[in-house]
């Protein structure tokens, strides 16, 4: 065991906002000290008069460690024989007025378990990974030219477990036995994990922090989530997890007010706080913040060996004035409504992260038409790898739940996408946010009688898999739950014992193998070159036709889609080259759900001019049918 202690090379990293592993020193860490065993606690709280670590190993007495304060910069450390592995602890502060404060330790990696705000002394050292294949074909690859198809998930409420003991959820180790088998069978590449850093109150999903270097003790100790991790890598599935650097809740053990003042966030209120949420917001001008929440990105890849972070609220990050009133905040010193400071905090961050971890993703939830999200910061871009495409689902959203007698007014919703497709690396989303909150389910947007509600989904996922960017599906979508998305319990799965929703989940998984074993789905996302619309402008009959071409030129997809209940026998394509063309998917297929009716397996290009192109086939389209064919 070494000895763990704060240099002056530490802390001026630190204060330069540069002291990438600064999570090994901050904290609780075994140490040892004149041969005796214990641990070393630090804690940054530079205006506290008085700072003490109180937990089990004192009986929570505030004046059994004071701690030492070192300067410059009001770090405070102490080393604990009597400190052992597995106790509870917080640190006493005493701040500026005299306040008696307990706060629990921002560094910490684990936490007790809610209601319970106590951090926990822990030890991530020496588990032993088995994924290096998985991580050295990350660090050799492209995210941008490799499928990525997400399972965005939440743990506690996919499944529930059986035993009234376990308090219904599974264990990180459990979850990773069930979800595995499952993602495996779907054919999902990645999973995207809600609410893994501690979080207190359920009903925030995790989007309200107080462990920023903490997996949530709902599910297990570290070193579990650290097992789910390299058992999904040894499945070859990627894991993402939602990160939350734009705000944090007002609890009294949190980073709020930490050491008796405006610490973590700005501390005039109409710069530091959310008037909608409730919470507070990072000062990113600090560079002890900025460095907190950029080793914090490093620790979960470098730690946890996570494949990527969805970074949650970029947009409210972005501009002073995001959910609030004239005269609730403060323009910058040009006099706009830009943070200079959160701006350059993510040049900062994607710029290291990417840079580190080559073949890892930075995505950013930005819901406005903030330019170069993607471009490189050298470009004066944000520098994320993606971007959610939130426009492309409010419009695919708004279209799907209209009558079909509608979506001839509204057909440009469904196109209007492509057209700035390549200002961006997109993914296009159907998340959590879409199936709460009275927004209804997936399945329940969708027009008409029940089977009309299936086969408008199925149209709906095939355009959402042809067009151009990554794929999110939440959880449950893939078999259509029909209830919306609750935290409180466990997904619908007795619904697969009904035709229609098992159907739906084999379409989708159809849709998923097909996405990840035709490179002309998922290598050229944003080029031009690989997205060629057929027919965009066929509004009386609400049909789209286009095509996805490969880069070598083989198996090029036609997706024809039809989002009417009139069935077109005679309806006809036009197609690029003459030759045979070969379906490969038909939503309508009895075997999904839909009404079974046969259509050719194999088409010849005839000499017809049709849609501008010199040769053209019949395709048979059923109501509400999505077909795809190769060539």
């Amino acid at each position: 065991m070494e000895k763990v202690f704060i240099s002056e090379m530490d802390q001026y990293l630190f204060g330069q906002g540069i002291h990438y592993e600064i999570y090994k020193k901050l904290g609780a860490h075994l140490s040892e000290e004149d041969g005796v065993e214990g641990v070393f606690f630090a804690v940054w709280a530079p205006h506290a008069q008085y700072v003490s670590v109180v937990g089990e190993f004192n009986e929570w007495q505030t004046d059994a460690h004071p701690m030492e304060r070192i300067e410059p910069l009001g770090i405070w450390q102490l080393f604990v024989p009597v400190a052992q592995l597995g106790q509870l602890y917080k640190y006493f502060i005493v701040g500026q007025n005299g306040q008696a404060i307990y706060k629990a330790d921002p560094y910490a990696n684990e936490a007790e378990l809610r209601p319970g705000t106590a951090s926990r002394i822990t030890d991530i050292t020496g588990f032993k990974w088995t994924d290096s294949k998985w991580m050295d074909e990350r660090r050799a690859s492209d995210p941008q030219k490799r499928p990525m198809a997400i399972y965005e998930c939440h743990i506690g409420s996919w499944m529930r477990h059986p035993k009234p003991e376990a308090a219904g959820y599974y264990n990180y180790k459990e979850f990773a036995d069930r979800l595995i088998e499952y993602l495996k069978e779907m054919k999902y590449t990645h999973v995207e994990l809600m609410g893994i850093a501690e979080f207190p109150f359920d009903g925030s999903w995790g989007y309200q922090v107080t462990g920023y270097y903490a997996p949530t003790s709902r599910y297990g100790t570290p070193k579990d989530f650290m097992y789910l991790v390299n058992k999904l890598h040894k499945a070859k599935v990627g894991v993402i997890l939602d990160w939350v650097p734009a705000h944090f809740p007002r609890d009294a053990h949190g980073l709020a007010d930490f050491d008796g003042t405006a610490l973590y966030e700005y501390a005039d209120p109409k710069k530091g706080e959310h008037p909608d949420w409730g919470t507070k917001i990072f000062d990113y001008d600090k560079n002890e913040v900025k460095n907190f929440l950029i080793a914090n990105a490093l620790y979960w890849l470098s730690e946890y060996h996570i494949d990527g972070l969805r970074v949650d609220a970029v947009a409210s990050m972005l501009y002073l004035d995001y959910g609030k009133d004239n005269g609730q905040w403060v323009a910058n010193k040009y006099g706009g409504n830009k943070n200079l400071e959160a701006i350059e905090f993510f040049k900062h961050l994607n710029s290291v992260v990417l840079g580190k971890f080559p073949g890892a993703v930075t995505i950013a939830e930005e819901s406005t038409a903030w330019p170069k999200v993607t471009a490189r910061p050298e470009d004066d871009g944000l520098g994320f790898s993606m971007k959610w495409n939130m426009g492309w689902m409010h419009d695919f959203c708004d279209y799907m739940k209209l009558d079909p007698y509608f979506r001839k007014d509204n057909h440009y919703k469904m196109t209007f996408a492509m057209s700035y497709n390549g200002a961006e690396n997109y993914i296009l989303v159907l998340s959590h946010d879409e199936v709460v909150h009275l927004k209804c389910s997936m399945v329940n947007k969708m027009p008409g009688y029940e089977v009309d509600k299936f086969a408008n989904l199925r149209v709906g996922y095939a355009y959402m898999f042809g067009h151009c960017g990554k794929k999110l599906l939440f959880m449950g979508q893939e078999f259509a739950q029909k209830r919306e998305w609750s935290e409180e319990r466990e997904l619908d799965w007795f619904l697969l014992d009904e035709d229609l929703h098992a159907g739906m989940k084999k379409y989708v998984g159809e849709l998923l193998k097909l996405y990840s074993k035709t490179p002309c789905l998922y290598e050229n996302d944003n080029g031009y070159g690989s997205f060629e619309w057929i027919n965009a402008d066929d509004t009386e009959k609400s049909i789209y036709t286009f095509i996805r071409k490969s880069e070598d030129g083989k198996d090029n997809l036609l997706f024809v889609l039809n989002f009417t209940p009139m069935e077109r026998d005679d309806f006809r394509v036009g197609v690029p080259e003459k030759g045979k063309y070969k379906l490969v998917l038909n939503s309508d297929s009895e075997k999904f759900g839909g009404t079974g009716k046969s259509i050719p397996a194999n088409y010849t290009a005839e000499e017809i001019p049709w849609d501008n192109r010199p040769y053209s086939i019949g395709v048979p389209l059923a109501p509400y049918a999505a077909v795809v064919i190769k060539f």
